[in-house]
């Protein structure tokens, strides 16, 4: 909005030509959504709390300590990002631009479903609220419809093609099946920061790290300039992605000051699938679906240690883990929660970093 209202008068303000910058833009979306988030949070907790009379419903299965420690917060507090982060991506990126659209609504309309199963979980004072099943659906058909509109906006030597990590310019056309990979990617991610959501700012961290990342990748193939030096595919238009981008890091920075431990508010189910449906389309639109399985590692390690915990108790009847997904592993180990959160986060750096590298390595 910001873009369209000054950038047309820089002939007259030559300060303005600034709004022609992403690096500037994306910088101002990461502060708004960071101010948004201070504003609205203590308002948004406050009525949350009193709306949810007794909080979250706790896991009866989970860690003993949860029903101590976590008893009493309200949760949907994913409310706080995504006001703040569609809110500083309305004013700070080029609406024109078809690719923020695409995105905009596979975040929002997964916030909404995961919104539909918090209400659902307050309203039974039960912790299971829409079934998997009605989800997995739900999430589906969002990115089957994204997907049509993505492909409608690639370059056409891109539109059903894979990229290959650490190869020059080596895209796979696996034809129809992109459609199916796509909607995988999308309701995958979505459904892995979910599990990985667990312990106060576990998720967020893992999330905005991958997010940083993202908005590089984004800048980077959308400049031709850059894109040809790196010998990695160009996406026109794609770079607007990177204030996209910025604006989910400002709004999980605000929603990171009320969720470190001990958490005054959790993102529900409102936060983390949206947040995971958000990195999916992003790069699904990027082309490096594959490199999301390398920098969002970590939700991968979580949703596998889940996989194969039921796959085991099914097929021998014992478990492998303690507790699924991971980080309750740890905790039934004896592991303090903020230790796990901070490992975690390492790992997740450590993660980034080595996705950041098929950039280069190639």
């Amino acid at each position: 909005m910001l873009y369209h209202f000054l950038y047309p008068m820089a002939d007259q303000f030559a300060i303005l030509n600034v709004f022609k910058y992403l690096t500037f833009r994306t910088g101002g979306a990461v502060l708004t959504a960071l101010i948004i988030s201070f504003l609205v949070g203590p308002v948004l907790i406050d009525t949350l709390r009193a709306r949810q009379k007794g909080g979250q419903p706790i896991r009866d299965d989970g860690p003993e300590g949860h029903l101590l420690s976590k008893q009493g917060t309200p949760t949907m507090g994913g409310f706080m990002i995504l006001l703040a982060f569609g809110l500083s991506t309305l004013l700070w990126a080029n609406l024109d631009n078809g690719y923020i659209w695409a995105a905009m609504g596979v975040t929002m309309a997964y916030g909404f479903i995961g919104f539909i199963d918090d209400y659902l979980k307050i309203l039974r004072r039960d912790s299971n609220g829409l079934s998997g099943r009605v989800k997995i659906i739900l999430q589906a058909l969002t990115a089957f419809i994204a997907t049509l509109w993505i492909m409608q906006l690639l370059p056409g030597d891109l539109t059903t093609t894979l990229a290959v990590p650490f190869f020059k310019n080596f895209l796979i056309d696996i034809g129809n099946w992109f459609l199916l990979l796509a909607i995988v990617v999308m309701v995958g991610a979505s459904n892995a920061v979910n599990l990985t959501d667990g312990l106060d700012g576990l998720a967020i961290g893992p999330v905005m790290i991958a997010a940083a990342v993202f908005a590089l990748i984004a800048y980077l193939i959308g400049h031709s300039g850059f894109s040809s030096y790196l010998q990695i595919h160009h996406v026109p238009g794609a770079g607007e992605l990177a204030v996209f981008c910025g604006a989910l890091i400002g709004g999980g920075l605000g929603f990171l000051w009320f969720n470190a431990p001990p958490a005054k508010v959790f993102m529900g189910d409102t936060g983390s699938l949206a947040l995971g449906g958000a990195l999916g389309v992003v790069s699904v639109i990027t082309k490096h679906e594959l490199v999301l399985a390398i920098v969002g590692g970590l939700f991968v390690l979580e949703t596998i240690s889940v996989i194969v915990q039921v796959a085991s108790f099914k097929l021998t009847g014992k478990r492998i883990f303690a507790m699924a997904p991971l980080h309750h592993h740890f905790e039934k180990k004896g592991w303090a929660e903020s230790t796990i959160v901070i490992r975690f986060w390492i790992i997740a750096l450590i993660l980034a970093l080595v996705g950041l590298s098929t950039l280069k390595l190639r």
